[in-house]
């Protein structure tokens, strides 16, 4: 069975901290030669299912992220996964407690998406039994701050000389023509697309493609993140926590939960349970103690929902598991 060694995961840190480095700029970070570095994207690929995927960041674009979580008859659950999983404004969804719970990540283009989707088809579905939307109100962890950033493979060193400058704080909402738009849905798929093929894609010089791109990239609205499967890496479970806090107290535990190690994603939410936290442990001994003993000593935190994640259906992208 394929176990990377430390060289896999510094590949892994610094695609998520650039996911368009070159690999002779990486090779040349690692004391290593490009070939190397190929050879071990190429073996991710295989046997990791790594992909890198440029991602557009809505809160750049003035537009508000949902989290959904659907209850629904044990047969239902998965259709309605799948289904889900299809659209191109969803991410993150998992068949979750016992199968009859789904809970999907929803990034409505507009208003009239948003309640298309919320007030009209999910309510209608078949055999959903209930349906509770919750609006992002702040991130803490999540988007372009990856589980990855905390596995410190990097030394501070080679993690300064791979890291992106920093995007331009933004007063406005970014608007987006439709060459931002085509590169974008390119990028979804395939985030290290050249420049070349994405040029010849819309149709534009790859002069002005590789200038948009640095636009994009500047302004924050384009983040890479990869996606990859968890499972050689050790850790085999992932939970949801939906954290009722006190409000004077939600600033403080958001930021030390920003700062475990086993929080991938941390934001605050409308609603009775006003944080909500995706973790991944190694186990579901090593998820026991960092309830008991990290989040259980967070002063302001009056209760924890644990809700554990049977299967990810989608991560960023969709990927039918039937064809890998």
């Amino acid at each position: 069975m394929y176990r990377p060694d430390a060289l896999d995961l510094c590949l892994l840190q610094a695609l998520q901290l650039d996911g368009r480095a070159p690999f002779n700029r990486i090779a040349e970070v690692f004391g290593v030669s490009d070939q190397t570095v190929a050879r071990r994207y190429r073996r991710l690929q295989k046997e990791a299912r790594l992909r890198v995927l440029g991602l557009a960041d809505h809160s750049r674009l003035g537009r508000t992220n949902w989290i959904v979580r659907l209850r629904c008859n044990p047969d239902a659950a998965e259709p309605l996964a799948d289904a889900l999983a299809r659209r191109a404004d969803t991410s993150y969804i998992g068949l979750m407690s016992g199968g009859t719970e789904v809970m999907c990540a929803m990034k409505p283009r507009s208003r009239r998406d948003r309640d298309d989707l919320l007030l009209d088809r999910l309510p209608r579905t078949r055999r959903v039994t209930s349906v509770d939307a919750f609006c992002v109100l702040h991130h803490f962890y999540g988007g372009s701050l990856d589980w990855l950033n905390k596995i410190d493979a990097l030394d501070p060193a080679q993690e300064a000389a791979l890291r992106p400058p920093p995007p331009e704080p933004a007063a406005e909402p970014v608007v987006l023509d439709g060459l931002d738009e085509e590169l974008l849905e390119l990028l979804r798929r395939d985030g290290r697309t050249k420049a070349t093929d994405l040029a010849a894609a819309t149709g534009r010089t790859e002069t002005v493609v590789k200038r948009r791109l640095a636009a994009l990239r500047g302004s924050g609205v384009l983040y890479f993140d990869i996606e990859y499967d968890l499972e050689p890496f050790g850790h085999g479970t992932e939970a949801v926590l939906w954290l009722r806090v006190d409000p004077t107290r939600l600033r403080a535990v958001g930021q030390a939960l920003a700062d475990h190690r086993e929080v991938r994603f941390a934001a605050v939410v409308s609603g009775e349970a006003n944080i909500v936290v995706s973790v991944l442990c190694r186990g579901t001994e090593e998820l026991f103690t960092y309830l008991a003993d990290r989040v259980g000593s967070l002063r302001g935190v009056r209760a924890v929902e644990t809700v554990p994640t049977l299967r990810q259906v989608k991560t960023l992208t969709y990927r039918d598991r039937q064809r890998g």
